[in-house]
């Protein structure tokens, strides 16, 4: 998406706290800012992330330039002040902040963010998007560079397949939540779910479906622009019956969707170090347990 961008809006100055190549965030042929050439569209901030988005609020401030830079979402810990102070001034600083869950794998729960997506969607006036998937992404970069204040763009490590694959004239993104699948039926259960988790909802509901549980399954990537919605279409989306979120983070906050008679499938402690295949197994958000615990709603 960066290289689709940086050549038709010269106004991205990127950069990253010196996770560039984790990241992904230099585009191809970027020259450097350095001490002594500052014509460059990119700057290695190094390992200090809170001057880094300090950094970024002041160049937004100046105007004349979009800023955007890369962290791990761990780090976001440290970002968070100058974040809030972004937000209080509605400048718009784009924080791409990858390895989003568990499925980073390896590194282990110092580097896995539990509660960090539900802390960053408690700052008003912040925009926090976990796309889906490449088209997904798309749209959200796009509502990022158009929306007034800041936007963290939170982004997996791990290979997720493309859940959308049809064209659409439509940034379905742009209202925050919308129905990806449809039951085949009357619905009876919806399958809420964010980022990298989508796909798991959409084989979940492949499994409810053929036990007879007409399922939708409503990818949300921002809970800011949903929530702006009017009631009948926010209605309408989540559907009536029961209602089950699946996101590989801190269930807090999941309850304004799901209600009283609703579940979330989520992290309730920290994380492990395994690969991200196995803990997701270990700490049961599969297709599997999230198919066993909406027909046990159902039923």
């Amino acid at each position: 998406m960066l290289d689709a961008l940086a050549p038709i809006v010269p106004a991205l100055l990127g950069g990253s706290a010196d996770l560039t190549g984790s990241n992904n965030t230099k585009p191809k042929g970027a020259a450097l800012v350095t001490k002594d050439d500052y014509a460059g569209r990119y700057i290695h901030y190094g390992v200090r992330e809170h001057a880094m988005a300090a950094a970024m609020n002041g160049i937004a401030l100046h105007r004349g330039f979009i800023p955007y830079a890369g962290t791990f979402l761990m780090f976001a810990d440290y970002c968070r002040p100058a974040i809030r102070l972004a937000a209080l001034m509605g400048q718009r600083v784009i924080h791409v902040m990858t390895h989003d869950s568990i499925g980073l794998g390896e590194d282990g729960p110092t580097h896995q963010p539990v509660e960090h997506l539900a802390s960053l969607r408690a700052i008003p006036k912040l925009h926090v998007f976990r796309p889906a998937d490449p088209v997904e992404t798309v749209e959200c970069w796009a509502l990022a560079l158009a929306l007034e204040g800041p936007s963290v763009l939170a982004l997996t490590r791990q290979s997720v397949p493309t859940v959308r694959r049809t064209h659409e004239a439509e940034n379905r993104s742009a209202r925050g939540g919308y129905v990806l699948a449809e039951a085949s039926g009357n619905r009876r259960a919806t399958l809420i779910a964010t980022g990298s988790e989508v796909a798991i909802a959409l084989e979940a509901r492949t499994l409810l479906e053929r036990d007879g549980i007409p399922t939708a399954v409503v990818s949300l990537p921002c809970w800011a622009l949903f929530d702006a919605q009017d009631a009948a279409y926010r209605a309408q989306v989540l559907g009536s019956g029961v209602r089950l979120a699946v996101e590989a983070a801190s269930p807090f906050g999941w309850e304004r969707y799901v209600g009283d008679a609703g579940n979330v499938i989520g992290m309730t402690g920290f994380g492990a170090s395994a690969p991200s295949d196995d803990l997701y197994r270990h700490f049961g958000i599969t297709p599997a347990a999230v198919a066993a615990a909406a027909k046990a709603r159902c039923t």
